[in-house]
């Protein structure tokens, strides 16, 4: 049994006992499981979808970092904070943006889509275009740029035409520079992936800020067999710009000020799309709890965050906590990242915190494993089956854990595809991605599953409200039991899906962190 108390059977939306109507939800105290929880549902945070959706459709389609769009995001936020009695606070961060050219001079003259790499240098570069072990043909499986000996004879001055796939984009982008490259092109690996495919445009991420001095751009695999070209010449160029943008928390204060449960989404989406599920599902999941706490007396002070400039490099995240001071990431007792809540072709997946499944590339802090036993839990309570998702820093938890806070979260899956034996237990279609519209223009509101929405609304008000009453399983802080007399089941287990053992991926790296190829 776990330490802390508690848990209701009536958990789901078809118990016996009527659901509240939305002024009961809104002006009681919801401080028990069975009042919080039918207080929340899969209605309840598609209302702020459809919200999001219509942000996105007003301001160019999308809701990304630097965009109108963003902005109001953060104003809708604000406004739903407010209306719900908590704080709202908007808090300022400031990055470099890339303002980038990718044109191809010979033997044709175009200007390629593209996008400057996260982590990426300056540059104004024009050379001779040098393919590195692409492969254009076939199956178009490669490892191009991912080993020093494909650079053999490499013409220093020029720039590498890289291929997506083999390996991280970093190991290319460095072997690159060190073979004496001036910028680096990756284009797409023009292949399929499920139904969906590698074709397009994408963003890649180096894995942290000024990883090579040289410029590097994405762009598609046309645009990759064009520069292909034998002659081929082209012009790579990136100019950083500072550019201002805005995390957004929410506070409600609780009876203890200095033992903070802290909770996270990132609200912005990938230039390409609205990003309805990623993340508008973690973030409408947020917002939905917040109305249904908004007369609640936690005892311990709750805290959320809409992150900003995630899909970019976990800039918002990062920012504001190296803007705390350390008596201030003190009083932080945990954290709980929600980053793809509603999969359209989902699995439950919990932060893999005690490494059953996934080793950890990073520190787990003491005190994870706790919370992924209360996800466990709740799932086990619920008879719905999960599994581990790999524990490695690459979504806005990073930050949490590099401070030793305690984090965990939920995940339902992105660009893998789905196996017959994940189809067996999850329903859905194997074969095809967890998320086929993943970054992509058709992440709208109709690419979110309303049962994976419905129950892991739920998750994450249940983890809440457990640790505002107590997080002494956590960090030994003692707190009070949520009221009522209820019993957690000992969790069931994660049904290890994934390849292992130890070793499978499911690849939680967020192609927007694009660490991996």
């Amino acid at each position: 049994m776990m330490a802390s108390a508690g848990a209701v059977v009536p958990l789901t939306a078809s118990s016996s006992a009527a659901a509240p109507n939305d002024k009961a939800c809104d002006s009681r105290n919801n401080n028990t499981y069975s009042k919080l929880l039918g207080c929340i549902s899969a209605e309840g945070v598609t209302k702020h979808l459809e919200a999001f959706q219509a942000i996105a459709d007003a301001n160019g389609g999308t809701r990304a970092t630097d965009t109108p769009g963003y902005q109001a995001s953060v104003d809708y936020v604000v406004g739903v904070l407010e209306k719900s009695g908590w704080s709202a606070e908007v808090v300022p961060f400031t990055y470099n943006a890339t303002d980038t050219v990718l044109q191809q001079i010979s033997p044709t003259s175009v200007a390629h889509p593209h996008t400057g790499a996260t982590g990426t240098g300056e540059g104004d570069v024009t050379a001779a275009v040098v393919p590195v072990d692409v492969k254009l043909t076939g199956d178009r499986q490669n490892t191009s740029g991912c080993q020093a000996t494909d650079f053999a004879g490499f013409p220093a001055g020029s720039i590498a035409l890289l291929q997506r796939g083999g390996c991280n984009f970093s190991v290319k982008a460095i072997n690159a520079e060190a073979a004496g490259a001036a910028g680096a092109i990756i284009f797409n690996q023009g292949d399929t992936i499920g139904a969906g495919d590698r074709f397009g445009l994408f963003n890649p991420t180096l894995g942290g800020s000024d990883v090579v001095d040289i410029p590097v751009v994405g762009t598609t695999f046309a645009a990759g067999q064009s520069l292909a070209q034998a002659g081929s010449t082209a012009r790579v160029a990136v100019e950083f710009r500072p550019v201002t943008d805005y995390n957004v928390i929410g506070e409600l204060e609780g009876e203890v000020d200095d033992n903070v449960v802290m909770a996270g989404a990132h609200l912005d989406s990938v230039p390409a799309g609205p990003g309805i599920n990623d993340n508008g599902s973690g973030s409408s999941g947020l917002l939905d709890l917040v109305e249904a706490m908004g007369n609640s007396k936690p005892h311990n002070t709750v805290r959320f965050a809409w992150w900003g400039a995630e899909e970019i490099g976990l800039l918002g995240s990062t920012a504001w906590v190296a803007q705390r001071t350390q008596a201030e990431k003190d009083e932080i007792a945990l954290y709980l990242n929600f980053d793809m809540i509603g999969s359209p072709n989902y699995y439950f997946g919990i932060y893999d915190a005690n490494e059953s499944s996934f080793v950890a590339p990073v520190p787990v802090p003491e005190g994870s494993e706790h919370i992924e036993r209360t996800f466990e839990s709740f799932y086990t309570l619920r008879s719905e089956p999960y599994d581990d998702s790999a524990f490695s820093g690459r979504s806005d938890y990073q930050a949490f854990i590099n401070n030793g806070i305690p984090s965990g979260g939920l995940f339902t899956g992105a660009e893998v595809v789905k196996t017959p034996q994940q189809q067996a237990i999850w329903g859905g279609v194997a074969g095809e991605s967890f998320d086929q519209c993943y970054h992509l223009a058709c992440d709208t509101i109709d690419n979110v599953n309303q049962e994976a929405l419905d129950v892991n609304s739920d998750a994450v008000a249940f983890a809440v409200l457990t640790y505002a009453y107590s997080t002494e399983g956590v960090n030994g802080v003692e707190g009070r039991k949520v009221p009522g007399t209820f019993t957690i089941p000992a969790p069931a287990g994660p049904e290890h899906t994934f390849a292992g053992p130890l070793g499978g991926d499911d690849e939680h790296d967020h192609d927007h962190d694009h660490v991996a190829s």
